[in-house]
């Protein structure tokens, strides 16, 4: 475990905390006006390895060539020119911290989103060392200034990572549905500020899957299996790939499931939540495409749906579990978050490849007409 230290006085900024893998929604706007809740579980921290934050600067001032050593192979908005390696934190994990006073920190359209730079200081030197971001459709979280913090090791080392099987065991899933709050002018908690969405986590990690399984069509239809899976990835494949007799199928693999067959080209397999390891089978692997692991269990392995009686009562004695009424499924299709969606194709070396430019370009017309 570690705790991170201002770097100008060394004063104790953190809580012990264990590294896992950065998250696939980490940086995903939802919505707007939604209250999104803590990104990072309480005792633990994540690194982002690019640069993240200001000053940013836009994709005309930038050359390719350097781009594409930062490993960014198409055209963007803008990209960071802040140091690699932000920690991510949740923000009741931090101590000794203070908001800085009179700095706004970008953001107020109902909090902060750490746009103009830290907002957050060490409480014994006032040297900037992190931003807050609490703003609407944002996750909340605390992020270190990487160069202004330093991480130092605790007593007792971290457990081992789980293993596959430990996390099997474990069965953590990331649950499809959730109620998402808004900024509403009702109580606070009050039910009408509710209402059932599909997971804005599974949407990030749909978009950065999706980006994955157009790469590896090559141009090619893809077909994945029917259920969750499809009503999850196949209406986007079939709008944004050509028609064609060559179907390339993708499958689901991964611990606890059989192996795939050998036509099988392309495998949804999961990503470990504290290394960011991609599950790899036994055999040469074809392309890998990586789920979060609650997403990936979720779909490999769903929870069966609890019937509900058409008319009439239980028989007596029957134990119930239906205290609390089953997820109302969300209105509308399921869609795969666009800019994440993006943030991952640009990516991949792949967009170079003239097709698969050609969908990135039309990202903003698919999303016009529902597709995203």
């Amino acid at each position: 475990m570690f705790v991170f230290v201002c770097a100008g006085c060394g004063g104790r900024l953190t809580v012990p905390l264990s590294q896992v893998a950065l998250p696939a929604h980490a940086h995903q706007k939802y919505g707007n006006g939604i209250q999104l809740p803590v990104l990072m579980e309480s005792g633990t921290f994540a690194v982002d390895p690019e640069p993240w934050g200001p000053p940013w600067r836009g994709w005309e001032e930038i050359r390719p060539d350097e781009a594409a050593a930062r490993g960014v192979y198409a055209p963007v908005y803008a990209l960071s020119d802040g140091a690699p390696g932000a920690i991510v934190i949740a923000p009741g994990d931090a101590s000794g911290t203070m908001l800085i006073p009179g700095n706004r920190g970008g953001g107020y359209c109902c909090g902060l989103d750490g746009a103009d730079g830290p907002n957050v200081a060490c409480a014994q030197c006032y040297l900037p060392v992190a931003s807050r971001i609490d703003d609407c459709s944002l996750w909340q979280a605390l992020w270190l200034t990487p160069n202004a913090v330093r991480r130092l090791p605790v007593d007792g080392a971290d457990a081992a990572p789980l293993s596959w099987s430990e996390l099997m065991a474990e069965g953590k899933g990331t649950p499809l549905f959730e109620p998402i709050a808004t900024w509403g002018r009702t109580a606070a908690g009050h039910w009408s500020n509710y209402w059932w969405s599909w997971s804005p986590q599974w949407e990030a990690a749909a978009g950065r899957a999706l980006a994955h399984l157009l790469a590896a069509s090559e141009g090619h239809p893809v077909m994945v299996p029917g259920g969750l899976v499809g009503q999850v990835f196949q209406r986007a494949l079939d709008a944004l790939l050509p028609a064609g007799p060559r179907a390339r199928c993708a499958v689901l693999a991964g611990p606890g499931l059989p192996a795939s067959s050998e036509d099988t080209s392309i495998l949804l397999v999961p990503s470990h939540p504290q290394t960011g390891e991609t599950w790899a089978p036994a055999d040469p692997a074809p392309y890998l495409v990586p789920l979060p692991f609650g997403v990936w269990l979720w779909l490999a392995f769903p929870g069966p749906e609890l019937p509900v009686p058409a008319s009439g009562t239980l028989p007596a004695g029957t134990l119930r579990d239906d205290f609390d009424p089953p997820a109302p499924r969300p209105g509308r299709l399921f869609r795969a978050d666009p800019e994440v969606l993006r943030h991952t194709l640009v990516r991949l070396p792949a967009v170079r490849s003239p097709w698969l430019r050609e969908i990135l370009e039309n990202l903003t017309h698919h999303m016009r007409a529902g597709l995203f």
